[in-house]
């Protein structure tokens, strides 16, 4: 028996599983909670989003020792995470600073001269070094760094701007970190179509090259796994650890076993639809995404899903506790679900935008109700009229892959809490998609598709769709 494991360094909770190469089955999985925030209270108000990146890579030893566990060999460890964010690490291998999330907002504040924020005047600069394939984004590395440039908050000694798992997977193997395409395409300053960080953008910025990881190719080794880790997690010295990727390739990895026929749609706390193509362009709402195969991932990532159900879960707590004695931490998915389900499609008319904290487009965009009355404005109207709208996002996103050359899918795989945990909504989605949806046995599907990657860089699999062979579905 061959067995690899996969880490996946999540915004929510850490997991990490061990899978037999051979028949796909789990033979360890543990998971923790993220509980490493460390945001003061006023900067979360001002949508910043800070962590403890050394305490995570401390949870992701624990969580990777707990699963290998009775595992009699593991040939090789993948690491998965956050694809945005940015970590500074020093010359000593150790943090500078706090991790900080893909949901900070400070690149959306208005720069200290002229017009626009921070992630306009990025992209006027990309405009004008003809960087094509980055997208600067709020969150991502690239932003948060020309941030900290532009705010004289830069640290002055040496140091590596790098991404969550890149530094997951570096201190494993007591390595300095190293990314890969997939990683580094969420920095919205590595050029996806001509493979490297795009120096002339980059010093545009007045940013240096010398600040970044080297890129390597998707599932490069970076090292053996170091003594000291190797004592606390259970394995011998030297397992072989592999070049982190981003955790919606490794999604996609861990959940789908025909590329050229599968449109994958994850719901968790946000949303992402995504297909698998030779080549893809960007468009207004979608991404182009490398993926590790070298071919790309045409993404619909929003920020619908699971948030915009528990906006509407904590609205009726909220009443609860105002109005009737709740404690304000009931659990009221299953009451929700059960009203939904009796409410009829189109919920009487009722309409839901589900965007409350806006698109990656427009961050400033809210959710809207539309068509209420007084016989349609019920928790279940509610309730079924939310799922409904966060389909209608995903539907209008496939609408646009089809006209993108990205159409004749003919199955949908689901993946993620927020598809697995609600029936209706998988209803309501194979509906709005029109085709039958197939959800993976195991329930990690980024960790999943992380050890995946490690068998490909161990040579067991010959390629990535090889790999999704031993995927089974219920």
């Amino acid at each position: 028996m061959t067995c690899y494991a996969g880490v996946d360094i999540g915004t929510t909770t850490i997991t990490a599983v061990v899978v037999d190469a051979e028949s796909g089955l789990i033979r360890g999985a543990a998971t923790v909670p993220n509980a490493t925030e460390t945001t003061p209270a006023e900067m979360r108000k001002e949508g910043r989003s800070e962590w403890d990146g050394g305490r995570m890579v401390q949870l992701a030893a624990g969580a990777l020792g707990e699963a290998v566990a009775g595992v009699e060999a593991v040939a090789g460890i993948g690491v998965t995470g956050q694809q945005h964010g940015m970590l500074l690490v020093g010359a000593d291998g150790e943090p500078i600073g706090p991790f900080v999330g893909w949901q900070d907002r400070r690149g959306l504040s208005a720069a200290d001269s002229g017009t626009g924020t921070y992630v306009d005047r990025m992209r006027e600069a990309a405009a004008q070094a003809g960087a094509r394939g980055c997208r600067p984004t709020a969150g991502y590395l690239g932003t948060t760094l020309y941030w900290l440039k532009a705010n004289e908050q830069a640290p002055e000694r040496p140091f590596t701007a790098c991404f969550m798992p890149d530094y997951t997977a570096g201190s494993l193997a007591g390595a300095r970190p190293v990314t890969d395409p997939t990683d580094a395409a969420g920095s919205g300053l590595y050029d996806i179509y001509e493979g490297r960080w795009h120096t002339e953008l980059i010093e545009s910025l007045g940013l240096s090259v010398d600040w970044l990881p080297e890129v390597r190719p998707s599932a490069s080794p970076v090292g053996g796994l170091s003594a000291l880790l190797a004592e606390r997690v259970g394995l011998p010295e030297g397992v072989p650890v592999f070049a982190a990727c981003g955790d919606n390739q490794a999604s996609f990895a861990g959940s789908v076993s025909d590329y050229s026929g599968t449109l994958l749609i994850n719901i968790g706390t946000g949303g992402q639809l995504s297909v698998h193509m030779s080549q893809a362009d960007s468009t207004e709402s979608l991404e182009a995404r490398p993926y590790m195969d070298g071919a790309f991932l045409l993404v619909g990532a929003g920020l619908v899903g699971g948030r915009s159900y528990a906006w509407l879960r904590d609205l009726f707590r909220e009443i609860g506790r105002a109005f009737f004695g709740g404690t304000g931490d009931e659990d009221l998915y299953a009451a929700m679900n059960a009203l939904a389900e009796a409410t009829l499609k189109g919920a009487d008319g009722l309409r839901c935008e589900p965007l409350f904290t806006g698109t990656r487009k427009e961050p400033e965009r809210r959710g809207l109700w539309e068509g209420a009355g007084t016989s349609n404005f019920s928790p279940g109207h509610m309730a079924r009229a939310l799922l409904e709208g966060v389909a209608t996002q995903f539907r209008d996103y496939y609408g646009e892959m089809e006209a993108c050359g990205a159409g004749g899918r003919r199955r949908l795989v689901g993946a993620g809490n927020g598809i697995r945990k609600n029936r209706l909504l998988r209803d309501i989605l194979q509906e709005a998609l029109g085709m039958p949806m197939a959800i993976p046995a195991h329930t990690e599907e980024a960790a999943y598709g992380a050890a995946l990657l490690a068998g490909v860089g161990d040579g067991y699999f010959s390629s990535f769709e090889d790999a999704g062979k031993v995927i089974r579905y219920d």
